[in-house]
């Protein structure tokens, strides 16, 4: 099945936290962080700039590998580069409300994973998105993640259950 299918099923059926019925094997850990929303992340309407999810994507994404799975990447051995993102707009966001930031993996691989992204203002879903990131080491060529990431990044991993055609 087509990574497009299956990852929108796993991000719409859920909420804050992942629903039971939507993911095969829940996750361990799902990493959490807050955004606050200023004037400046939002237009003349005062909604948020739709951009500024990638963005969030980036800094949830930054704090989540610094906080929980190695404090310093390059020391790690290498980069995250991203090879696919995509962000679906829910519903609208204003200046001063506060962001939570949901993160968790899916099929992680050898050199490869996803992270999956769900912004929720008081639990209700406001964007759902996700990253397809490989691992390169300093040399910028695609290399295996260091087993010890591989560990740690399985601890936030779901899978999905078979979806009936």
């Amino acid at each position: 099945m087509l990574m497009r299918d299956v990852i929108p099923h796993i991000l719409n059926r859920g909420t804050s936290q992942l629903a039971q019925d939507q993911v095969e094997t829940p996750p361990r850990k799902t990493f959490h962080h807050t955004i606050d929303i200023y004037l400046k992340d939002s237009n003349a309407f005062m909604n948020t700039y739709f951009a500024r999810y990638f963005e969030w994507q980036g800094i949830c994404r930054e704090r989540w590998f610094h906080e929980c799975i190695h404090g310093n990447l390059l020391a790690a051995g290498g980069v995250f580069v991203t090879k696919r993102a995509h962000q679906e707009y829910v519903e609208e966001t204003f200046p001063f409300q506060r962001v939570d930031c949901y993160l968790n993996t899916f099929q992680v691989k050898q050199c490869s994973a996803y992270l999956l992204f769900r912004f929720c203002v008081d639990e209700r879903p406001v964007s759902l998105g996700y990253q397809q990131i490989v691992f390169a080491d300093k040399d910028k060529r695609i290399a295996r993640f260091p087993k010890e990431i591989v560990e740690r990044v399985k601890e936030y991993e779901v899978s999905a259950p078979v979806l009936a055609n």
